[in-house]
This record gives C-alpha cells, structure tokens and sequence, in this order.
C-alpha cells in the first residue's frame, strides 16, 4: 500500500520489448535505500516488481494489462516519473489510501498559472470514474495523492502548490498530457455495492438471513424469555415512570 507522497522523480533509462510487454530500467536514488528482489515501487502510480537494480537504476516489467491500462505502454527514454515505495508498517501516512492499481487514464484539458505560484488543472472525468470522484475527496493522478478542488459534468479540477510543482511531475505538465488515474478505494468499494444491488432503499435482509422475529410485547431476556424494558434498563415489572434506587439497588 502506498499514500501518494511521492518520494523521488525518476527518469526512464531505457525501454526493452518484451513480446507484448515491457521491461523499464528507470534512474533513480531514494527509492533503491532498501531495495531488494521483488520490492514494489510505484511507478507514476503504478505498482511494479523490482527485477533487477543496480548503482542509481532499477528494472520493472510491464505486462500488456499494465500497458493498455496506464501511460507506461506510450512513454519513452527520458521521461520522468515520479517513484513512491510502500508505506512501512511504522511509517506516517501523509497522504491516503492508494493501492497502485491504476484505474484508467484522462488528459489534462486546462492550466492556470495563478498570481502565488500554485497551478490548477482541469482533467477530464472519465465516464468509468463519475461518482467517484467527489470534491474535497482524494484522488491519486500519476502516483501523487491529490485533493479534488471542484468537479463538474464532464471534467474535476486540482490546485496544486509550488512545492507540488517542484517535485513531481506536475510542474512539467500541459494540456493534451496524458496521467494515471486512481480512484480513492473507498469510492471505489461503494460504487461497485451499488453497481451489485447491494445498497440502497430498496435493499433489506434476505428472508433467511434476517434479524429473528420479536414478540408484540418487544425484545425479551434471553437467559428467562421475558420481556424487558431497554429504555431504562430495567426489568419489565417496574413501571416505566418509577426511578430506580439508586442507593438500594432496589
């Protein structure tokens, strides 16, 4: 699991074929402290295997899904990326849930430079994703945890701050650029109840699978069968507007 604070911005070295997949050998420096054989590394937002490293490099493959799904099947040598390792168990979580499990891909459809050096971009809002995204609720574009300013019919927006811009990719962003899109998980969990039926007014407790039938009289007490009064916690032979003594017990 990761949390979109990227860590570093890496570059692609070099791009090798792999029948339908690839390999990528991406620099970098940060991100290979702890490395080892079969680390995840999150490439742009995409959770890859480390393969292969070595002095400032390490090696991930790509698989055709992976391909389809993200911008990695239309990058090239010298690109840069941004690079984010898991979260450790002890680790502060800084940004929010995100399982580099890239969802599609959107374009950047505007840019505005504002007077205290922050951008805001407008991407547009796939249709697969509408509902998901919400404003002030998070989104993870190209790895990078990010907070959604505004959403309208067919596109959201995001203001990003100066140092936002410095050590991510953003800064290097324009219109017409393709990234990476993950829902938040949650969003993700809730759309995919309500797609199944498994929410919603209309949606109770199966005939078998429901609460047991209770008698007129109300909830009993299960060690005797008789009834009880819960509102006041009390047995039911008392009258509901008699105090308990609280000194007596009685």
């Amino acid at each position: 699991m990761f949390t979109g604070i990227v860590e570093e911005l890496g570059s692609i070295r070099s791009i090798d074929e792999v029948g339908d997949g690839r390999r990528l050998v991406v620099d970098a420096a940060t991100v290979l402290a702890d490395v080892s054989l079969g680390a995840s590394i999150a490439v742009n937002g995409c959770c890859l295997t480390v393969v292969e490293w070595g002095d400032a490099w390490f090696a991930v493959d790509a698989v055709p899904e992976t391909l389809e799904r993200t911008t990695l099947g239309a990058m090239g040598p010298g690109e840069a990326v941004n690079l984010e390792r898991p979260l450790a168990a002890d680790g502060r979580f800084g940004g929010h849930v995100v399982q580099g499990h890239v969802d599609t891909v959107t374009e950047v459809v505007d840019l505005e430079t504002l007077s205290d050096g922050s951008r805001r971009l407008t991407f547009r809002l796939p249709d697969e994703l509408a509902g998901q995204v919400v404003e002030k609720g998070s989104i993870t574009l190209d790895g990078a945890s990010l907070t959604v300013a505004s959403v309208g019919r067919d596109t959201f927006d995001v203001a990003l701050i100066p140092h936002t811009l410095d050590v991510t990719t953003f800064g290097r962003r324009a219109p017409g650029d393709l990234v990476n899109v993950e829902a938040d998980v949650l969003a993700r969990y809730v759309a995919g109840l309500l797609a199944a039926g498994r929410v919603g007014p209309d949606h109770g407790y199966p005939a078998d699978d429901g609460p047991a039938d209770q008698p007129p009289g109300g909830p009993t007490d299960q060690s005797s069968g008789e009834p009880t009064n819960q509102s006041l916690n009390q047995p039911a032979d008392r009258p509901a507007n008699q105090p308990l003594n609280q000194e007596g017990g009685g």
